[in-house]
């Protein structure tokens, strides 16, 4: 999107629900400290205007040759694998037949009905990540909530932001988008696998358990990987799993 607000600001905007004060006040605190975080990695972010996560890389980031790397998440997903019956171990190339079911049982939900404190917090995350990869998209959604992409994985990712918004309401933003970040990183492994690469090379700790994939995969480093200089490989090497 064209107008982005300060990082601070962008992380003070993400809610979900009401909270007591001693909730409000521990969310703060951790949203200080993820903001400490990416300021310190070198995250610029510039204007003003509707509240994302979406961002420039900085000019600080170098250009490396890229190898690879490995970025994949492994195993059933914590709070929801069991109940939709999915697995990150589910969406490979050496299986376009199980990835692509995979994808549909989570684009399932993309039609779920939302309140407008949930709509609040689902423009907020899918304004902040998309899937440029496949269809060249800014972000998920459009500022009024609208579908901003009608690709599969998509349709997948938008899918789990509405699923664990209505059933895991006391999951973050945050905690939401990184786990977007996770499919996104098996939707396309090879690319971000090159990016991991360029964000290792500068410091930044796309490894770190509670935002990695948020660093990894959404709007804020968008185009690290465009700093490589090779090809990434391996068994993850593939460009893009399931169909767009």
């Amino acid at each position: 999107m064209e107008n982005e607000k300060h990082h601070a600001e962008e992380h003070d905007n993400m809610k979900g629900g009401k909270k007591s004060n001693t909730e409000t006040t521990v969310q703060y605190v951790i949203i200080a400290v993820l903001a400490i975080l990416l300021l310190y990695n070198g995250v610029k972010i510039f204007g003003a205007g509707n509240s994302n996560l979406s961002g420039q890389v900085a000019t600080g980031i170098g250009t490396v040759s890229a190898s690879a790397l490995d970025v994949l998440p492994k195993g059933t997903p914590d709070i929801y694998g069991s109940e939709l019956g999915v697995s990150y171990d589910d969406v490979s190339a050496s299986n376009p037949q199980l990835a692509d079911a995979t994808m549909q049982k989570l684009a399932q939900y993309e039609d779920m009905k939302l309140d407008s404190a949930q709509m609040e917090r689902y423009i907020q995350i899918g304004s902040s990540i998309a899937c440029e990869y496949c269809c060249g998209a800014k972000t998920l959604v459009f500022e009024n909530g609208e579908r901003a992409c009608g690709c599969a994985h998509s349709y997948a990712m938008r899918g789990l932001a509405k699923y664990l918004l209505t059933k895991h309401p006391e999951m973050s933003d945050v905690e939401i988008l990184n786990e977007l970040g996770k499919w996104k990183v098996l939707f396309f492994p090879g690319v971000h696998e090159k990016k991991a690469e360029v964000l290792k090379a500068n410091g930044i700790d796309y490894t770190n358990e509670t935002v990695g994939y948020v660093y990894l995969a959404s709007n804020i480093y968008r185009g690290a990987e465009n700093q490589a200089t090779a090809s990434a490989a391996g068994s993850g090497g593939s460009q893009m799993v399931g169909g767009c």
